[in-house]
């Protein structure tokens, strides 16, 4: 080393040159062994303390200047530190002449070039003198494998269908045909799309086509995207990159279809997506990439579309309030599920298999219900179909301690307008309830109950079925438009 006398100045280029050659000096004396290789990975030198190295990996001392790094020290990562630029500080090498704990650093020209690397033994066996660090190490590593496979499992079974299509309930004939189409398309990777009124069943049959699929062990996830605002849709879709925006999350958000890679994603109330979206739910149908929010990294997907909607598709399409030709995607393997007044065959059936789930649910004692119950349920209209026929019977149950109901179970519950036929003559009025009926005078609930339903009646009706817009037409949430609906 060369060694300039303190009173004579230095400038500031020799200073760091002497400080190089003074750190190179020190690390070839106090490792193991080092070597130095250019940009093309060829050894250029190499220390007298890793030429003991060479014989156990089947080279002479001499037999190293000018080959590949790779060629002579299995295993070496040297390639790699100079392709990137970055250091590898510490690491484990592995290779025939035993374990060795390195380091590797890229060496640079005067413009910051990478020129070569450097590359270090620090330590010699290090699972001998280092076996309490590298204990710590391994267990610390088997709790986040167990850590991450446990995270892995318990994302797989929320994500995991929880119906079949056995739990598609009746063996009428118009039930039997849906059940017929799910399992025929379940054998396919195509786009369904689920057609029906509101409570027909939809999502459990797209829970069911899942579970019948060669995607059955993948994630199921599903979105209902009229519960979802408008400005969150895009963002709850195809995610969000790490401090996209103020407030964002630092490590990002994976969006719906990111995961449900691999799997099904169930689109419920399609129809109420808003056009600008739709656009881009169509390219990534087509693409099967992602785009996340802030990202200009596009993301492959494999993802098995399901999409339902109680809305007219079609009727939208000509209105210009859908996309025709992201109706066209979706439309593949369309299924039309029937309303409950067609195929009220199964009500009986229906019947048992949601009072057993109500049942449960409660933690009460399953109740049956009597012939006449039964003969009164098959008379309603249903106009919320199988959603509504739960509320219905839900309430009947919890109201009572009888193990029996009967209709008379069902009198508070059911509308009468909407009884057109009583099956049993009314009990007769206590005392109390003798009140004089004047004609054409409306109780204040029946009066404000139809004066609603005209009212959403009239906004449907101008915006085309379009509830979003319906809901702002009448002031209301579309939440509530929806509990509404299906009152």
């Amino acid at each position: 080393m060369t060694v300039i006398p303190a009173d004579l100045p230095v400038d500031a280029d020799s200073l760091l040159m002497m400080a190089t050659q003074s750190m190179f000096d020190t690390f070839a004396q106090s490792a193991m062994g080092m070597m130095v290789v250019d940009r093309q990975h060829r050894i250029v030198w190499i220390s007298e303390g890793y030429k003991r190295f060479l014989p156990a990996l089947g080279h002479a001392e001499d037999d190293f200047v000018g080959r590949l790094v790779e060629e002579v020290v299995p295993n070496t990562l040297m390639a790699q530190v100079i392709e990137s630029g970055q250091p590898i500080l510490v690491d484990l090498l592995t290779n025939q002449a035993g374990t060795f704990l390195v380091s590797r650093l890229p060496l640079r020209d005067p413009n910051g070039t990478v020129i070569g690397a450097m590359g270090m033994v620090l330590l010699d066996h290090p699972e001998t003198t280092m076996q309490p660090l590298i204990g710590k190490f391994s267990r610390l590593q088997r709790e986040l494998d167990s850590a991450r496979q446990q995270l892995a499992e318990h994302l797989t079974r929320e994500r995991r269908p929880k119906h079949t299509v056995a739990s598609f309930i009746g063996a009428s004939a118009p039930a039997m045909e849906v059940k017929r189409q799910a399992r025929r398309v379940a054998q396919t990777d195509s786009t369904v799309l689920l057609l029906g009124e509101t409570g027909t069943g939809k999502e459990l049959l797209a829970h069911a086509i899942h579970a019948a699929s060669a995607r059955a062990a993948r994630p199921f996830v599903g979105v209902n995207i009229a519960a979802v605002p408008d400005t969150l849709l895009e963002a709850e879709f195809f995610g969000v990159a790490a401090g996209a925006y103020t407030g964002a999350d630092r490590k990002g958000r994976d969006g719906k279809f990111k995961l449900a890679h691999g799997g099904t994603l169930f689109l419920d109330e399609i129809g109420d997506m808003p056009l600008a979206l739709q656009a881009k739910l169509l390219r990534v149908l087509q693409e099967q990439e992602v785009e996340p929010l802030g990202s200009n990294q596009v993301q492959h997907v494999d993802v098995r579309v399901i999409a339902a909607t109680s809305r007219d598709l079609a009727a939208m399409v000509r209105a210009g309030s859908f996309r025709a030709d992201l109706y066209y995607r979706l439309n593949v393997l369309p299924i039309r599920l029937p309303p409950l007044r067609d195929r009220l065959s199964d009500l009986e059936s229906l019947v048992e298999a949601l009072a057993d789930d109500i049942a449960r649910r409660s933690g009460m004692a399953h109740k049956s219900l009597s012939p006449d119950a039964l003969a009164l349920l098959a008379h309603q209209p249903w106009p919320g179909n199988i959603r509504e026929l739960r509320n219905a019977l839900e309430q009947a149950s919890l109201m009572t301690d009888d193990g029996l109901l009967t209709a008379s179970h069902f009198d508070a519950v059911l509308d009468a307008a909407q009884t057109p036929t009583r099956l049993q003559a009314p009990a007769p009025a206590t005392a109390d309830e003798a009140v004089p009926k004047i004609a054409g005078v409306k109780s204040l609930p029946q009066a404000v109950a139809e004066l609603e339903a005209q009212a959403i009646r009239e906004a449907l009706t101008a915006t085309g079925g379009n509830k979003l817009a319906a809901s702002r037409l009448l002031g209301i949430s579309r939440a509530t438009l929806y509990e509404k609906l299906s009152a």
